[in-house]
């Protein structure tokens, strides 16, 4: 064949696909990046990797792109060399050649057993394709990879804590709030982190820099009792010591070191202390005010608003350069304007503040040389507990406000001198400003972090039960409430039903069913069956919680109904009912009592009963400090059955239980059963509200 054809046939086949040999080129060098000893990366020098166990060293191989036939992949095979001097001096080497694998795939070798401990092992690799071998992987620029292989565990770290000494020096230490610091140092050299891990929480991990370092903790006692501290030191080649245990006791928080109940007589011109210096009061402030109900506080001050409406002690209250928190029930008789609940002196400035600011609306706030906090949302004529905190450790301002943390904690640096602690007012630079126009009462400074369960208490208001109708019998088509209120009277195709022990007598009779709770429930036909108190229940403009049990008589309602409600003049103030459209439990609120008035609805999908089984415990919480409403189903709530419910608002109609308001008239007749409604003033916690329908309910002691 000539030249000429055989150009044309060699073109020919290339347009037709056939394969055609290329000249070989070799591997890539193998990159630091792909190799790892035990799966520590390749370094050498001071970043050597220790290790715990003669390692795997891996590295991932490429052929170049070029050297690939159809239909084939680039066969590559590793070939590993590693090497160390021995105690006598002389050069140590192995090596170890893998299977062939595709361009690209990691290559492994495991070292063998007679590997020294505490030697510095160095490594290379080089990929080969069958014809030709790549650079190793540290010639030129590239990188030599070394270990330690390690085989001893680190010793116990000791551990010791000046604040929270053993019990053995001092059974009982402060306190709840108080931080403690613990130091963990093993006598082993190459310790670079520990775990650790406080009885009853998450385990940790600090490092130790440099290796071998002492290593310091913070730690906040939130409960008071016996703590342990578990400890493991962990060192370079990631082996763990045996764990040491550090016992300590922690006491009950401190009482406050300052603390004014504001419970004076009327007429007092100055308020006692129940620890600290007695605070005088300006002329502009009333004793013998009312206190929040259902809290400790038996009185409250008033202040006018106008620069006699103060009290002060003329001495600091706190060393606001360490750990403090301030607290206490307010109601500002007005929200327009910037007003101060208690503040210190420093330097023609407030060392702190905390009170109400326009941002640019009302919002609860606590400040700190120029950083603050806000949050919350305060109403005119209404209560509400105020904390602020400040945390000397972390640095940072905290505001909580019904007990409930609000805003976003700020860094502060509080200042360095401190003057005279004010009720009503905060310094400015020509004088005193932002004067408290309302009620204060209870107003307590601590020298230490008040933690959240303690804040919970602090604010907390103890509900009152306003009514308990067991439903278990009636006379004259009424039902009585258990402490002798007004009793549940029972309309058109409403009926009390008890059990019967007939059967206990006689075997062959058909049993009925039990009660709901206890011997009876009310029985609604769904038609025009209902109960109804004399008139409102709970106060829907403040804190209430009504609970009851009810069993759907229909495994396919095919209405909403509605077995709680409580009216005003055009709407139901709140209404739970069943919707059938989305199988759930729903709690409607309106924002007004304004027919078509916008709603807020949380619910809780839950299958239909049927007639049969324990019925379902519902329950319902408004809290109006935090602007909350919740639905419970059978003691728990989810997040779709909690919402944000601004202002409640006054409703003058009576308790209905087994319908709702309907356009003009009453409908959402329920057919079912109805059993325990209980009804209180307040906000009941998650835990007493799990405790509803149960008979008795919870103790709120």
């Amino acid at each position: 064949m000539t030249l000429a054809g055989s150009c044309v046939a060699a073109l020919l086949a290339t347009a037709a696909g056939t394969a055609h040999a290329v000249d070989n080129l070799p591997p890539e060098q193998p990159l630091a990046q792909d190799l790892k000893s035990q799966g520590k990366a390749c370094a050498t020098g001071d970043n050597t990797a220790y290790v715990s166990q003669p390692p795997r060293l891996s590295a991932v191989l490429y052929d170049p792109e070029e050297d690939n036939q159809p239909s084939e992949f680039s066969p590559v095979t590793a070939e590993f060399e590693a090497w160390w001097t021995d105690a006598t001096g002389v050069e140590q080497r192995r090596a170890h050649t893998t299977l062939t694998l595709p361009s690209g795939a990691p290559h492994r070798w495991t070292m063998p057993d007679d590997i020294p401990v505490n030697t510095v092992v160095s490594w290379h690799v080089r990929a080969h394709d069958g014809e030709a071998a790549s650079p190793w992987s540290d010639e030129g620029e590239g990188t030599l990879c070394s270990f330690v292989y390690d085989d001893a565990n680190p010793e116990k770290a000791t551990i010791t804590s000046p604040e929270y000494p053993n019990p053995e020096d001092v059974f009982w230490v402060d306190g709840v709030g108080v931080y403690g610091h613990f130091t963990m140092d093993s006598p082993s050299d190459d310790v670079v982190s520990y775990k650790y891990r406080f009885l009853g929480g998450l385990q940790k991990t600090v490092s130790a820099e440099p290796p071998g370092a002492a290593v310091t903790v913070p730690y906040l006692p939130l409960t008071s009792g016996p703590k342990s501290l578990m400890v493991q030191a962990i060192d370079r080649s990631g082996r763990g010591s045996g764990e040491a245990q550090y016992n300590f006791n922690v006491k009950r928080g401190r009482a406050p070191v300052a603390h004014w109940q504001l419970d004076d007589p009327a007429g007092s011109r100055s308020a006692s202390a129940e620890t600290g210096a007695v605070a005088r009061a300006g002329t502009g402030v009333t004793f013998g005010g009312p206190a929040p109900a259902g809290t400790g506080a038996t009185g409250t001050v008033s202040l006018d608003g106008s620069g006699h409406g103060f009290l002060t002690t003329d001495a600091p209250a706190a060393d606001i350069r360490k750990s403090f928190a301030v607290s206490a029930w307010v109601r500002p008789a007005e929200t327009g304007r910037n007003m101060t609940v208690a503040s210190q002196d420093a330097d023609g400035v407030p060392g702190f503040s905390l009170g109400l600011r326009q941002d640019p609306g009302p919002v609860w706030s606590f400040a700190m040389s120029g950083a603050r906090v806000s949050g919350g949302a305060p109403e005119s004529g209404e209560w509400a507990h105020l904390l602020g905190l400040y945390d000397a450790e972390t640095r940072r301002a905290h505001l909580y406000v019904n007990g409930h943390e609000v805003g976003t904690a700020a860094e502060a640096n509080p200042p360095g001198t401190a003057g005279a602690f004010q009720i009503g007012r905060a310094r400015g630079a020509t004088g005193y400003r932002d004067r408290w126009r309302g009620d204060i009462g209870d107003v307590q400074v601590h020298d230490r972090i008040v933690v959240p369960g303690e804040v919970a208490d602090l604010s907390w208001r103890k509900p009152k039960l306003l009514g308990h109708w067991s439903l278990e019998d009636a006379a004259d088509d009424a039902s009585p409430e258990q402490s002798g209120g007004a009793p549940l009277r029972l309309g058109t195709g409403a009926s009390i039903y008890r059990g019967s022990d007939d059967c206990a007598l006689n075997p062959d009779c058909t049993p009925v069913p039990w009660p709901l709770v206890g011997e009876g429930h009310l029985h609604l036909d769904g038609e025009t069956g209902s109960a109804a108190a004399d008139g409102p229940v709970v106060d829907t403009r403040d804190s209430f919680t009504i609970g009851v049990v009810v069993r759907l008589g229909d495994s396919e309602p095919d209405h909403p109904m509605t077995v709680l409600s409580q009216a005003g003049e055009h709407t139901d103030a709140f209404k739970v009912r069943y919707e059938p459209s989305t199988y759930s439990w729903q709690l409607v609120m309106p924002e007004k009592d304004e027919a078509g008035a916008p709603e807020r609805v949380v619910s809780e999908i839950t299958g239909a009963d049927g007639g049969e089984g324990p019925g379902q415990r519902l329950a319902v919480v408004y809290d109006d400090g935090t602007d909350t409403i919740k639905l419970y189903v059978n003691g728990y709530t989810g997040a779709e059955a909690v919402g944000h419910l601004p202002d409640g608002w006054h409703s003058s109609g009576a308790l209905q239980i087994g319908r709702g308001k309907t356009g003009d008239g009453w409908g959402e007749y329920l057919h079912g059963d109805v059993d325990e409604v209980q009804a209180y003033s307040g906000a009941l916690r998650d835990g007493e509200v799990r405790l509803l329908g149960g008979g008795t309910g919870p103790c709120l002691c």
